[in-house]
């Protein structure tokens, strides 16, 4: 793979073990170093720490020595950022990295790739987990002989972290992120599941949920540009291989993307993020270099597209504007596949299905005997909620760690100086459900909403989040309820769903009475319901719950989304 002949002193710690080793974090970081040292075009930059207190590093890689944002904005060149190690255990994007600076500084046949692009490498992203070595964290994985291990110290999943923003990590990536806007990303994996011919597979968002035309260049140019170099290179290039039932004659499920996940974040900040997946059968050495090779054409194509690729990335940030606020388009809030599909010859390898004493259920086997099938390709969705876009989100002060993620994700907002009487439109819960186990460490519930409007008190000090800011979809997909991202989703106000207060039935029940003595189309509707409901005919505390919820005693504020949408700009 290496076009010249390299001095002992860069070899790699990858390329010394033959191919079959990564470094810890500290040798990690002294190679990258050896850059800084050794050419004026490389700074090395602390971003965070870690929650056991290790430094997260960015290598800014640019023959301007434009290391600072505004800097790079200036050189009028296409920011690229590349993320290795979300998850550690999938570590060959670092050792990738390594080899192809190599290529650009050292060696110098590739320094063309920053002609007209500015590089930004996250070495390691979840430290923590990369230093949680053992050749046992990856059962399905063809090495290397130790990897690290796929949660961060807190035991939670960075690449579901983007929107919520609870981990260290994340909340320096998201700074990161919004000072440079880059605008190209790169997120190197390792994919488990079936066995196929496949070397490296992307993913990759063109659906509702990014703007046309960056869907337009990926469709036309940049995915057939990226697969046809890349293969030329000697590696298998497929979409991502998730199948819709677990097994590959199910077909492969290309939907959107949730913006919990990488490229699902980058398409609500109007940005295109590539999604690398090597295939964790397949050797390591083969996983480095197929990494590489689609880190190098996608640089190169940012390269010899540089201009263009900026000019639909601003805009799109534009365009997100008019759509939602200027023409009143109704925002897709919640996607899902709509059952169409297109045929995909797939490429994979015979296999056969044996029962198995161990598991009681079949178990698939697969040869070394490739084959060919047509497969579907599950890759339409539909909107099935749609919302239009309130001029203005309302935040009460009182919501610290909903405001601390707003801050984190550096979106604009005003406060209310003084107390304001405002017409405002608020969500109520209904049919609020949790899940029976925790997911990420949170309980996530489902629920359902409706609307109404309402005039309230704004407090001073409540935050005014506009929407006619650049970050449209990133405000939308937190703060909608029914967004499956949002704050809500993520049980940030599952103490709204809590009744704190109770009126016992000796007080109630003659309190009851006189309600239905005083107002008949109470006293209609209580009948009415006890003859259509037979489960609330024969409960005694919802028929009591019934008089409860229309008293003055009832709180209600029970099942009430606090964050308001204010539909009309208004100064405040």
């Amino acid at each position: 793979m290496q076009k010249k002949n390299i001095s002992k002193d860069w070899l790699t710690h990858f390329e010394k073990s033959n191919q079959l080793e990564s470094p810890d974090y500290e040798n990690t970081l002294k190679y990258f170093q050896k850059f800084a040292d050794n050419t004026p075009y490389v700074k090395i930059k602390n971003i965070g720490l870690s929650p056991q207190g290790r430094e997260l590093k960015v290598i800014i890689v640019s023959k301007d020595k434009a290391f600072s944002a505004e800097q790079a904005r200036k050189t009028g060149k296409a920011i690229v950022l590349i993320q290795n190690g979300i998850h550690p255990g999938e570590v060959e994007g670092k050792d990738a990295c390594m080899l192809l600076l190599r290529e650009i500084l050292i060696t110098k046949e590739k320094q063309f790739l920053l002609d007209n692009t500015i590089i930004l490498i996250i070495p390691v992203l979840n430290v923590d987990g990369h230093e949680r070595v053992s050749p046992f964290n990856r059962p399905n994985q063809n090495g290397p002989k130790k990897m690290g291990w796929r949660t961060n110290a807190l035991n939670l999943n960075l690449n579901r972290d983007y929107l919520k923003a609870d981990t260290p990590e994340i909340k320096s990536f998201l700074k990161l992120f919004n000072e440079w806007l880059p605008d190209f990303m790169i997120d190197n994996h390792t994919t488990n599941g079936a066995d196929y011919q496949y070397h490296v597979t992307y993913g990759i968002e063109t659906h509702q949920n990014i703007d046309r035309e960056l869907v337009n260049l990926i469709d036309k140019k940049y995915l057939p540009y990226l697969t046809s170099k890349v293969e030329d290179d000697g590696f298998i290039v497929g979409p991502y291989m998730e199948f819709k039932s677990g097994t590959i004659e199910s077909g492969i499920l290309d939907l959107p993307a949730p913006p919990r996940l990488s490229h699902g974040y980058c398409a609500t900040q109007n940005r295109v993020c590539l999604l690398v997946e090597t295939h964790s059968l397949k050797p390591f050495s083969n996983r480095v270099y197929s990494t590489k090779s689609m880190m190098e054409h996608t640089i190169s194509f940012v390269n010899d597209n540089h201009k263009e690729i900026i000019y639909l990335n601003r805009a799109a940030d534009k365009q997100t504007i008019k759509n939602y606020l200027v023409d009143k388009k109704k925002f897709p809030l919640v996607l899902a596949g709509n059952g169409k599909f297109d045929k995909y010859l797939f490429k994979g390898f015979e296999w056969n299905d044996e029962y198995s004493e161990i598991t009681g259920s079949t178990v698939r086997n697969y040869s070394d005997k490739p084959i060919e099938i047509e497969i579907p390709i599950f890759n339409k969705a539909n909107s099935l909620k749609k919302i239009t876009v309130p001029a203005a989100y309302l935040i009460p002060k009182q919501f610290t760690q909903v405001i601390e993620v707003i801050k984190a994700h550096q979106i604009k907002f005003n406060l209310v100086k003084d107390r304001k009487r405002l017409k405002v439109e608020k969500y109520r819960f209904t049919n609020v459900k949790f899940a029976t186990r925790p997911y990420e460490g949170r309980q996530l519930p489902s629920f359902n909403t409706t609307s109404f409007t309402e005039t309230v008190e704004v407090e001073a000090g409540t935050l005014i989040v506009y929407t006619n800011q650049r970050l449209l979809r990133v405000i939308v997909n937190l703060l909608e309820p029914e967004a499956p991202d949002s704050f809500v989703n993520w049980g940030f106000f599952n103490a709204f769903f809590e009744r704190k207060e109770y009126a016992e039935a000796y007080v109630m029940e003659p309190y009851a009475k006189q309600m239905m003595k005083n107002d008949s189309n109470l006293r209609s509707e209580f009948y009415k319901k006890l003859e259509e409901a037979e489960s609330f005919r024969n409960n005694s505390g919802e028929r009591l719950d019934f008089f409860y919820k229309r008293s003055p005693f009832y709180d209600k504020g029970e099942n009430v989304y606090p964050i308001m949408r204010l539909l009309n700009k208004t100064n405040i």
